[in-house]
Protein backbone atom coordinates (compact mmCIF):
# COMPACT_ATOMS: atom_id res chain seq x y z
CA UNK A 1 0.00 0.00 0.00
CA UNK A 2 1.15 3.53 -0.51
CA UNK A 3 2.71 5.09 2.55
CA UNK A 4 5.08 7.50 4.09
CA UNK A 5 3.05 10.86 2.16
CA UNK A 6 4.86 13.10 4.66
CA UNK A 7 8.27 12.30 3.62
CA UNK A 8 9.68 14.09 0.71
CA UNK A 9 9.69 12.38 -3.16
CA UNK A 10 13.96 12.08 -2.65
CA UNK A 11 13.20 9.95 0.92
CA UNK A 12 9.93 8.18 -0.36
CA UNK A 13 12.37 6.97 -3.43
CA UNK A 14 15.08 5.37 -1.27
CA UNK A 15 12.81 4.12 1.86
CA UNK A 16 9.19 3.53 0.74
CA UNK A 17 8.33 0.08 1.10
CA UNK A 18 11.12 -1.72 2.64
CA UNK A 19 12.20 -2.39 6.41
CA UNK A 20 14.98 -4.01 7.29
CA UNK A 21 14.90 -7.50 6.56
CA UNK A 22 13.30 -9.74 9.82
CA UNK A 23 15.88 -12.76 9.23
CA UNK A 24 19.40 -11.12 8.67
CA UNK A 25 18.55 -7.44 9.57
CA UNK A 26 19.46 -5.83 6.06
CA UNK A 27 18.96 -2.68 5.31
CA UNK A 28 19.18 -2.87 2.04
CA UNK A 29 16.96 -4.59 -0.21
CA UNK A 30 17.43 -8.35 -0.50
CA UNK A 31 16.68 -9.88 -4.04
CA UNK A 32 14.41 -13.07 -3.24
CA UNK A 33 15.03 -15.76 -5.96
CA UNK A 34 12.86 -18.07 -5.04
CA UNK A 35 9.50 -19.28 -6.60
CA UNK A 36 8.30 -20.82 -3.82
CA UNK A 37 6.91 -20.36 -0.02
CA UNK A 38 6.67 -22.37 2.87
CA UNK A 39 3.15 -21.97 4.66
CA UNK A 40 3.00 -22.17 8.17
CA UNK A 41 0.37 -24.67 8.15
CA UNK A 42 -3.12 -25.38 5.81
CA UNK A 43 -4.87 -22.45 7.97
CA UNK A 44 -2.21 -20.40 7.00
CA UNK A 45 -1.97 -21.30 3.33
CA UNK A 46 -6.40 -21.05 3.05
CA UNK A 47 -5.94 -17.49 4.35
CA UNK A 48 -3.60 -16.49 1.78
CA UNK A 49 -5.07 -18.04 -1.21
CA UNK A 50 -8.40 -16.49 -0.25
CA UNK A 51 -6.73 -13.26 0.68
CA UNK A 52 -7.63 -13.21 4.34
CA UNK A 53 -4.24 -12.33 4.74
CA UNK A 54 -1.52 -10.66 3.50
CA UNK A 55 1.42 -12.78 2.01
CA UNK A 56 3.55 -15.05 -0.61
CA UNK A 57 2.29 -17.99 -2.30
CA UNK A 58 3.85 -17.95 -5.79
CA UNK A 59 6.50 -15.56 -7.48
CA UNK A 60 4.03 -15.95 -10.55
CA UNK A 61 1.93 -13.79 -8.62
CA UNK A 62 3.96 -12.08 -5.93
CA UNK A 63 7.79 -12.04 -3.82
CA UNK A 64 9.33 -9.87 -1.12
CA UNK A 65 11.42 -7.84 -3.58
CA UNK A 66 8.80 -7.30 -6.02
CA UNK A 67 6.35 -6.17 -3.31
CA UNK A 68 8.80 -4.03 -1.78
CA UNK A 69 9.03 -1.97 -5.08
CA UNK A 70 5.43 -2.01 -5.96
CA UNK A 71 4.67 -0.19 -2.34
CA UNK A 72 7.68 2.11 -3.23
CA UNK A 73 6.32 2.93 -6.58
CA UNK A 74 2.63 3.26 -5.33
CA UNK A 75 3.65 5.89 -2.91
CA UNK A 76 6.07 7.89 -5.40
CA UNK A 77 2.64 8.05 -7.59
CA UNK A 78 0.60 8.68 -4.44
CA UNK A 79 -1.91 5.62 -5.46
CA UNK A 80 -2.90 2.84 -3.03
CA UNK A 81 -0.90 -0.19 -4.23
CA UNK A 82 0.53 -0.98 -7.58
CA UNK A 83 1.39 -4.31 -9.49
CA UNK A 84 4.95 -5.24 -11.75
CA UNK A 85 4.97 -6.89 -14.42
CA UNK A 86 7.61 -8.06 -16.96
CA UNK A 87 7.03 -5.05 -19.23
CA UNK A 88 5.43 -1.79 -20.57
CA UNK A 89 3.61 -3.40 -22.92
CA UNK A 90 2.41 -6.46 -20.34
CA UNK A 91 1.58 -3.57 -18.07
CA UNK A 92 -0.44 -1.84 -20.45
CA UNK A 93 -2.43 -4.68 -22.12
CA UNK A 94 -3.44 -6.31 -18.28
CA UNK A 95 -4.57 -2.54 -17.43
CA UNK A 96 -6.76 -2.71 -20.49
CA UNK A 97 -7.79 -6.56 -19.91
CA UNK A 98 -9.10 -5.78 -16.73
CA UNK A 99 -11.71 -3.87 -17.48
CA UNK A 100 -12.46 -4.87 -20.74
CA UNK A 101 -13.69 -8.48 -22.34
CA UNK A 102 -14.86 -9.79 -25.78
CA UNK A 103 -17.48 -7.16 -26.63
CA UNK A 104 -16.21 -4.34 -25.29
CA UNK A 105 -15.02 -1.12 -26.39
CA UNK A 106 -12.02 1.54 -25.13
CA UNK A 107 -11.25 5.23 -26.22
CA UNK A 108 -7.73 6.26 -26.80
CA UNK A 109 -5.59 9.12 -27.49
CA UNK A 110 -4.09 9.12 -30.72
CA UNK A 111 -0.84 10.02 -29.46
CA UNK A 112 0.47 6.73 -28.37
CA UNK A 113 3.21 4.75 -28.04
CA UNK A 114 3.89 2.49 -31.53
CA UNK A 115 3.63 -0.68 -29.42
CA UNK A 116 0.56 0.51 -27.96
CA UNK A 117 -0.97 1.85 -31.00
CA UNK A 118 -0.26 -1.82 -32.64
CA UNK A 119 -1.85 -3.60 -29.53
CA UNK A 120 -4.94 -1.28 -29.51
CA UNK A 121 -5.56 -1.44 -33.62
CA UNK A 122 -4.37 -5.29 -34.49
CA UNK A 123 -3.97 -7.54 -31.31
CA UNK A 124 -6.66 -6.25 -28.58
CA UNK A 125 -9.13 -6.57 -31.56
CA UNK A 126 -8.58 -10.13 -32.01
CA UNK A 127 -9.81 -10.51 -28.67
CA UNK A 128 -12.66 -8.64 -29.10
CA UNK A 129 -11.99 -5.70 -27.55
CA UNK A 130 -12.47 -2.21 -29.88
CA UNK A 131 -10.94 0.69 -29.82
CA UNK A 132 -11.57 4.19 -31.08
CA UNK A 133 -8.94 7.14 -31.35
CA UNK A 134 -10.26 10.19 -31.07
CA UNK A 135 -9.77 12.67 -33.85
CA UNK A 136 -8.79 15.60 -31.73
CA UNK A 137 -7.18 14.88 -28.52
CA UNK A 138 -7.61 18.87 -27.09
CA UNK A 139 -10.99 18.72 -27.81
CA UNK A 140 -13.26 17.22 -24.88
CA UNK A 141 -16.25 17.04 -27.01
CA UNK A 142 -13.89 14.49 -29.52
CA UNK A 143 -13.85 12.30 -26.55
CA UNK A 144 -17.48 12.52 -25.51
CA UNK A 145 -18.29 11.67 -29.31
CA UNK A 146 -16.16 8.66 -29.38
CA UNK A 147 -17.99 6.85 -26.44
CA UNK A 148 -19.99 4.18 -26.90
CA UNK A 149 -23.01 2.55 -24.60
CA UNK A 150 -20.04 -0.14 -24.33
CA UNK A 151 -16.70 1.92 -23.61
CA UNK A 152 -15.57 0.58 -20.54
CA UNK A 153 -12.13 3.14 -20.48
CA UNK A 154 -10.57 6.09 -21.47
CA UNK A 155 -6.21 5.71 -22.31
CA UNK A 156 -3.79 8.16 -23.34
CA UNK A 157 -0.24 8.90 -22.39
CA UNK A 158 0.14 11.86 -20.60
CA UNK A 159 2.97 13.23 -22.01
CA UNK A 160 3.24 11.14 -25.30
CA UNK A 161 5.78 8.59 -26.70
CA UNK A 162 7.83 9.90 -29.13
CA UNK A 163 5.70 13.79 -29.92
CA UNK A 164 5.79 15.10 -26.46
CA UNK A 165 2.42 15.75 -26.61
CA UNK A 166 0.69 17.15 -23.38
CA UNK A 167 -2.83 15.84 -22.56
CA UNK A 168 -5.27 17.46 -20.92
CA UNK A 169 -4.83 15.49 -18.14
CA UNK A 170 -7.97 16.90 -15.49
CA UNK A 171 -10.16 17.45 -18.17
CA UNK A 172 -10.13 14.41 -19.78
CA UNK A 173 -10.79 12.82 -16.28
CA UNK A 174 -13.84 14.21 -15.83
CA UNK A 175 -15.46 13.36 -19.56
CA UNK A 176 -14.50 9.52 -18.68
CA UNK A 177 -16.09 10.12 -14.86
CA UNK A 178 -19.39 11.36 -16.50
CA UNK A 179 -19.66 8.55 -18.87
CA UNK A 180 -18.46 6.31 -15.78
CA UNK A 181 -15.71 4.74 -16.56
CA UNK A 182 -11.84 4.84 -15.51
CA UNK A 183 -9.44 7.10 -16.69
CA UNK A 184 -6.09 5.14 -17.25
CA UNK A 185 -2.98 7.46 -18.01
CA UNK A 186 0.72 6.02 -19.44
CA UNK A 187 3.00 8.11 -17.04
CA UNK A 188 5.98 6.71 -18.33
CA UNK A 189 7.56 9.96 -20.12
CA UNK A 190 6.91 12.25 -17.17
CA UNK A 191 7.43 9.96 -14.31
CA UNK A 192 5.60 10.55 -10.63
CA UNK A 193 8.56 13.08 -10.45
CA UNK A 194 7.17 15.26 -12.98
CA UNK A 195 3.46 14.57 -13.04
CA UNK A 196 1.31 12.45 -10.32
CA UNK A 197 -2.49 11.83 -12.61
CA UNK A 198 -3.93 10.81 -9.57
CA UNK A 199 -3.99 14.98 -8.28
CA UNK A 200 -6.01 15.37 -11.99
CA UNK A 201 -8.37 12.78 -11.44
CA UNK A 202 -6.78 9.78 -13.21
CA UNK A 203 -7.28 6.34 -11.41
CA UNK A 204 -5.01 4.14 -13.19
CA UNK A 205 -1.14 4.94 -14.43
CA UNK A 206 0.89 2.56 -16.10
CA UNK A 207 4.45 2.45 -17.01
CA UNK A 208 7.17 0.78 -19.20
CA UNK A 209 9.55 1.27 -15.95
CA UNK A 210 12.04 0.30 -18.21
CA UNK A 211 12.77 3.86 -19.18
CA UNK A 212 12.61 6.78 -16.82
CA UNK A 213 11.85 4.82 -13.74
CA UNK A 214 14.94 1.89 -14.16
CA UNK A 215 16.96 4.35 -15.84
CA UNK A 216 19.71 2.24 -16.27
CA UNK A 217 18.97 0.34 -19.76
CA UNK A 218 19.24 -3.81 -17.40
CA UNK A 219 15.87 -3.94 -17.10
CA UNK A 220 12.43 -5.07 -18.80
CA UNK A 221 9.83 -3.90 -16.31
CA UNK A 222 6.50 -2.97 -16.73
CA UNK A 223 3.96 -0.94 -13.88
CA UNK A 224 0.20 -0.73 -13.11
CA UNK A 225 -0.82 2.03 -10.23
CA UNK A 226 -4.08 2.15 -8.58
CA UNK A 227 -5.48 4.94 -7.31
CA UNK A 228 -7.83 3.32 -5.42
CA UNK A 229 -10.68 6.00 -6.17
CA UNK A 230 -12.76 4.39 -9.03
CA UNK A 231 -15.64 2.23 -7.29
CA UNK A 232 -16.49 -0.67 -9.74
CA UNK A 233 -19.59 -1.50 -8.16
CA UNK A 234 -21.61 1.62 -8.82
CA UNK A 235 -21.97 -0.04 -11.64
CA UNK A 236 -22.36 -3.50 -11.48
CA UNK A 237 -24.26 -4.19 -15.21
CA UNK A 238 -21.43 -2.36 -16.78
CA UNK A 239 -18.78 -3.62 -15.10
CA UNK A 240 -19.56 -7.65 -14.51
CA UNK A 241 -16.23 -8.62 -13.64
CA UNK A 242 -15.97 -6.99 -10.48
CA UNK A 243 -19.05 -7.58 -9.04
CA UNK A 244 -20.23 -11.20 -10.24
CA UNK A 245 -18.46 -13.90 -8.16
CA UNK A 246 -15.24 -15.28 -10.11
CA UNK A 247 -15.43 -18.86 -10.01
CA UNK A 248 -11.69 -19.03 -10.94
CA UNK A 249 -10.48 -17.41 -7.42
CA UNK A 250 -13.28 -18.78 -4.70
CA UNK A 251 -16.08 -17.37 -6.07
CA UNK A 252 -14.94 -13.83 -4.90
CA UNK A 253 -16.79 -10.20 -6.21
CA UNK A 254 -13.75 -8.27 -6.22
CA UNK A 255 -16.03 -5.00 -6.04
CA UNK A 256 -17.41 -6.22 -2.56
CA UNK A 257 -14.49 -8.17 -0.93
CA UNK A 258 -11.73 -5.99 -1.62
CA UNK A 259 -13.16 -2.48 -2.76
CA UNK A 260 -14.59 0.79 -0.88
CA UNK A 261 -14.92 -0.29 2.76
CA UNK A 262 -12.23 -3.41 2.75
CA UNK A 263 -9.70 -4.05 4.95
CA UNK A 264 -7.53 -3.47 2.37
CA UNK A 265 -8.88 0.22 1.02
CA UNK A 266 -10.06 -0.27 -2.10
CA UNK A 267 -7.48 -1.99 -4.03
CA UNK A 268 -10.36 -4.25 -6.57
CA UNK A 269 -9.00 -3.38 -9.56
CA UNK A 270 -5.44 -4.24 -8.36
CA UNK A 271 -6.21 -7.27 -6.92
CA UNK A 272 -8.61 -8.42 -9.60
CA UNK A 273 -5.24 -7.86 -12.22
CA UNK A 274 -2.92 -9.88 -9.69
CA UNK A 275 -5.23 -12.60 -8.80
CA UNK A 276 -6.99 -13.23 -11.85
CA UNK A 277 -5.02 -11.75 -15.35
CA UNK A 278 -0.89 -12.19 -14.10
CA UNK A 279 -1.85 -15.41 -12.62
CA UNK A 280 -3.63 -16.74 -15.82
CA UNK A 281 -1.21 -15.40 -18.46
CA UNK A 282 1.61 -14.80 -16.43
CA UNK A 283 3.82 -12.01 -17.36
CA UNK A 284 5.55 -11.97 -14.15
CA UNK A 285 8.48 -9.77 -13.31
CA UNK A 286 11.59 -11.17 -11.73
CA UNK A 287 12.57 -10.72 -8.63
CA UNK A 288 15.84 -9.53 -10.10
CA UNK A 289 14.36 -7.13 -12.13
CA UNK A 290 12.11 -6.05 -9.58
CA UNK A 291 15.36 -5.32 -7.39
CA UNK A 292 17.30 -3.35 -10.50
CA UNK A 293 14.10 -1.08 -10.81
CA UNK A 294 14.66 -0.37 -7.09
CA UNK A 295 18.10 0.75 -7.89
CA UNK A 296 17.17 3.08 -10.50
CA UNK A 297 14.01 4.71 -8.67
CA UNK A 298 16.72 5.46 -5.75
CA UNK A 299 18.13 8.44 -7.99
CA UNK A 300 14.97 9.36 -10.32
CA UNK A 301 14.62 13.03 -9.22
CA UNK A 302 18.49 13.19 -9.63
CA UNK A 303 18.28 11.90 -13.10
CA UNK A 304 15.04 13.29 -14.34
CA UNK A 305 16.37 16.93 -13.09
CA UNK A 306 19.31 16.66 -15.92
CA UNK A 307 17.07 14.67 -18.42
CA UNK A 308 14.64 17.74 -18.42
CA UNK A 309 17.02 20.18 -18.45
CA UNK A 310 18.74 18.83 -21.39
CA UNK A 311 15.88 18.01 -23.30
CA UNK A 312 14.84 21.32 -23.08
CA UNK A 313 18.39 22.94 -24.25
CA UNK A 314 18.51 20.73 -27.55
CA UNK A 315 14.70 21.58 -28.40
CA UNK A 316 15.51 24.78 -28.40
CA UNK A 317 18.59 24.68 -30.02
CA UNK A 318 16.82 22.36 -32.75
CA UNK A 319 14.13 25.06 -32.93
CA UNK A 320 16.61 27.40 -33.90
CA UNK A 321 18.40 25.51 -36.31
CA UNK A 322 18.42 26.06 -40.32
CA UNK A 323 18.08 22.63 -41.23
CA UNK A 324 15.36 21.20 -39.09
CA UNK A 325 11.78 21.95 -40.41
CA UNK A 326 9.14 20.91 -37.37
CA UNK A 327 10.17 20.53 -33.66
CA UNK A 328 7.53 18.44 -31.84
CA UNK A 329 8.05 18.94 -27.68
CA UNK A 330 5.04 20.19 -25.36
CA UNK A 331 7.99 22.09 -23.36
CA UNK A 332 8.54 24.79 -26.09
CA UNK A 333 6.09 27.90 -26.17
CA UNK A 334 5.39 27.43 -29.81
CA UNK A 335 3.38 24.27 -29.33
CA UNK A 336 0.25 24.13 -29.33
CA UNK A 337 0.14 21.54 -26.17
CA UNK A 338 2.49 23.84 -24.04
CA UNK A 339 -0.57 25.15 -21.96
CA UNK A 340 -1.25 21.55 -20.82
CA UNK A 341 2.93 21.14 -20.19
CA UNK A 342 3.05 24.19 -17.90
CA UNK A 343 -0.24 22.92 -15.45
CA UNK A 344 0.57 19.00 -15.41
CA UNK A 345 4.31 18.80 -16.26
CA UNK A 346 5.92 22.06 -14.71
CA UNK A 347 9.25 20.49 -13.67
CA UNK A 348 9.93 19.94 -17.61
CA UNK A 349 7.88 18.33 -20.27
CA UNK A 350 10.28 14.87 -20.70
CA UNK A 351 12.92 14.18 -22.35
CA UNK A 352 11.30 12.67 -25.23
CA UNK A 353 10.54 14.41 -28.38
CA UNK A 354 10.83 14.43 -32.10
CA UNK A 355 11.58 16.28 -34.67
CA UNK A 356 11.56 16.70 -38.55
CA UNK A 357 15.01 17.55 -40.90
CA UNK A 358 14.81 19.12 -44.23
CA UNK A 359 16.37 16.99 -46.98
CA UNK A 360 13.26 13.74 -46.55
CA UNK A 361 14.43 10.64 -45.76
CA UNK A 362 18.05 10.82 -46.97
CA UNK A 363 18.76 13.48 -44.69
CA UNK A 364 17.36 11.90 -41.62
CA UNK A 365 19.82 8.66 -42.51
CA UNK A 366 23.22 11.16 -42.58
CA UNK A 367 21.74 12.51 -39.48
CA UNK A 368 21.23 9.29 -37.50
CA UNK A 369 24.22 7.80 -39.39
CA UNK A 370 26.57 10.60 -38.38
CA UNK A 371 25.38 10.56 -34.66
CA UNK A 372 28.02 9.08 -32.04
Amino acid sequence: MSENQDWSFDTQQIHSGQTPDPTTGSRSLPIYQTTAYQFRDTAHAANLFGVAEAGNVYTRINNPTQDAVEKRLATLEKGIASLLVSSGMAATALAIMNVAEAGDHVVASPYVYGGTYNLFKYTLPKFGIQFTFVEDASDMDSWKRAVKPNTKAFFGEGISNPLGVALDIEGIAKVAHEVGVPWIVDNTIATPYVTRPFDYGADIAVHSATKFLSGHGSAMVGAIVDSGNFDFSKNPEKFPGFNQPDGSYNNMVYAKDLGVGSSFGNVAYIFKCRLQLLRDLGPSVSPFNAWLLAQGLETLSMRMDRHLQNALAVAQWLAKHNQVETVSYSGLPSSSWHSNALKYAAKGAGAVMAFDIKGGLEAGKKFVEGLS
